[in-house]
């Protein structure tokens, strides 16, 4: 292990140089992206939850409020959209103008040329819709985290 100081730098950054990307890397990778995750509270009535975020399928505006959905539940969340956009890990895109995803539970997506596509999960009834404008940088965000 390396590590360099440098001046001037506003932001941290690990770089992990390999030969190939094996379990190990993918191991290393995971621990960094939880280790620099927020800790969200989630709130259901009168009970606070702490949710890890690779539960979480998508975060979605109804009203005034924010809700976060897992694959059987919803809990509100005392954060905007475009808050959370900057906090959440870069598995998380913004699909809509009300909806951020988590590229990680998307089972598919059936698209739609002309209008809205949909997007699944695994093992819930819950869908989704990425909306024409943002398809184009999901589908990049997918084909990206399968390699």
């Amino acid at each position: 292990m390396r590590i360099e100081l440098t001046d001037g730098s506003t932001e941290d950054e690990v770089i992990v140089r390999c030969s190939r990307v094996d379990a190990n890397v993918q191991k290393l990778q995971e621990f960094l992206i939880n280790l620099s995750a927020p800790k969200l509270v989630f709130y259901k009535g009168s009970e606070e939850y702490y949710l890890p975020l690779e539960e979480i399928l998508f975060f979605a505006t109804e009203g005034e409020q924010v809700f976060a959905h897992t694959s059987s539940d919803a809990f509100k969340v005392k954060h905007r959209l475009y808050e959370l956009e900057e906090m959440l890990p870069r598995f998380f895109i913004r699909i809509s103008k009300g909806t951020i995803v988590n590229t990680k539970q998307i089972y598919a997506i059936d698209r739609n040329l002309t209008s809205a596509s949909k997007v699944s999960f695994s093992n819930t009834h819950k869908h989704i819709y990425v909306s024409r404008h943002y398809y184009r940088p999901l589908r990049e965000k997918m084909s990206d985290s399968r390699e």
